[in-house]
């Protein structure tokens, strides 16, 4: 039975691993936390350099919506594949996934909710 930190370190490890497999770049930062049945995945640094410049060259609020409806769009099509990635890691079933993105900063929040709280050991001190 692995630990909270390796739980967390593990779905870390599976997005950044995604990330740079199915949107061609990984970020520069990323942090997991779980909380109970939620799974909080925070990534920094992921727009691409088109992403970017598409976000420049257009009206401020074009640009930020359509970079979002195409993020929101490649998440749901890899949805299965990180779902499984998470229950592979945890344990436990996926119930629901919420995704944003901030143009102005390049962050990425994922939530995951889960069917229960995953059981993990405590870590030794």
């Amino acid at each position: 039975m692995q630990t909270k930190g390796e739980i967390e370190a593990a779905i870390s490890e599976g997005t950044g691993r995604f990330q740079q497999e199915y949107m061609g770049r990984g970020p520069t930062h990323i942090h997991t936390y779980l909380l109970g049945d939620l799974l909080v995945i925070r990534l920094k640094g992921v727009l691409t350099t088109a992403e970017q410049h598409l976000v420049k060259q257009l009206e401020a609020e074009k640009g930020r919506d359509l970079l979002k409806q195409v993020r929101t769009h490649l998440i749901e099509t890899a949805r299965p594949l990180m779902e499984a990635m998470v229950q592979e890691v945890t344990g436990v079933k996926v119930v629901s996934l919420h995704h944003d993105i901030s143009t102005l900063t390049g962050e990425e929040v994922v939530l995951f909710t889960l069917e229960q709280s995953p059981l993990f050991r405590e870590s030794k001190r």
